[in-house]
């Protein structure tokens, strides 16, 4: 063998441990690769914002419609937002009791908040960590309950309630809504836990803790993403449920949001002005909420959906 055939061997060889380059199959031409390669990569953008910016304008129209007539004068047919008037959330907010209606909508959300996050942390850790003869039938009938509407719940409900003595009062809802939302909650609580490793936990037992501090100390930081997006899903919910605020309070005084809204709508005629400052007062706390939260809403859904 000359020495230049051996240069040439000697350049193209791969070192040793290196991954030689990937080659197109058998009978491809080197043309058709690169042109394959760079249909899938490089899209043109405006595949892209085209389907976004229709989305985009069908989400946004109707927030923009509803906060027009909010802001805009009575009897006024202008498309621009000027001049602007507040006139409709005084009214709503003092004449139509929404100070009110907002406090105790606030009252509820965060209490069945509170109550769904820590019942269904335990039940999650309970179904994440021991394992019991009916656990797969548990969760069946958790799943099945899902498929269940609320409106069908509303006569057993109100039934136990009247026992209880406990209709036209908020309890009664925060009571409703947590049941509600247990199900579900218990569900991705334990997808979460399952994706901590045991091994964190027994190095904390090794260490002297018992089962409950080593919860607090270990799991519980690492949850942080799932506890957010599991507590904020329950307040949404909670501030936006109609049926229930409809039927187990009955004084005004107790009503919540999206009962004040339906008393804005009138049998013969509907304010559209007042209608429209109410839809934004109910919108407004939750789209901040969700503003402030949001990474974390994102982290814990991605975390949910690996097993580990």
């Amino acid at each position: 063998m000359t020495a230049a055939a051996t240069r040439t061997r000697t350049r193209t060889a791969p070192a040793d441990g290196a991954t030689p380059p990937a080659q197109p199959p058998e009978g491809t031409p080197p043309t058709a690769a690169r042109t394959r390669h760079r249909a899938w990569d490089e899209v043109p953008r405006w595949q892209i914002y085209l389907p976004l910016g229709v989305y985009l304008v069908f989400t946004l129209v109707p927030f923009y419609w509803i906060f027009l007539f909010a802001v805009r004068p009575a009897g006024s047919t202008s498309l621009l937002p000027w001049p602007m008037t507040t006139e409709h959330f005084e009214k709503v907010w003092t004449e139509r009791s929404f100070g009110v209606f907002f406090q105790n909508s606030l009252l509820i959300g965060v209490a069945v908040l509170i109550s769904t996050t820590v019942v269904a942390l335990a039940g999650g850790y309970a179904l994440a960590r021991f394992d019991f003869r009916i656990k797969k039938g548990f969760m069946l009938a958790l799943l099945c309950s899902q498929f269940v509407p609320g409106a069908l719940l509303l006569v057993p409900l109100f039934q136990i309630f009247a026992e209880l003595k406990m209709i036209n009062s908020i309890g009664s809802v925060i009571l409703a809504e947590t049941v509600f939302q247990l199900p579900l909650s218990m569900i991705l609580i334990s997808g979460f836990i399952r994706n901590v490793p045991p091994s964190l936990e027994e190095a904390a037992w090794v260490d002297g803790c018992n089962r409950f501090r080593a919860f607090l100390i270990v799991v519980l930081p690492l949850l942080r993403p799932g506890l957010v997006a599991v507590g904020s899903f329950a307040f949404v919910h909670a501030w936006n449920h109609f049926l229930f605020a409809l039927m187990f309070l009955s004084s005004q005084s107790k009503q919540t949001i999206p009962v004040g809204l339906n008393t804005l709508m009138g049998a013969d005629s509907v304010d559209l002005g007042a209608l429209a400052a109410g839809g934004v007062i109910a919108a407004v706390p939750v789209v901040i909420v969700f503003a402030f939260i949001q990474k974390w809403l994102v982290t814990g859904f991605s975390a949910g959906a690996v097993k580990g």
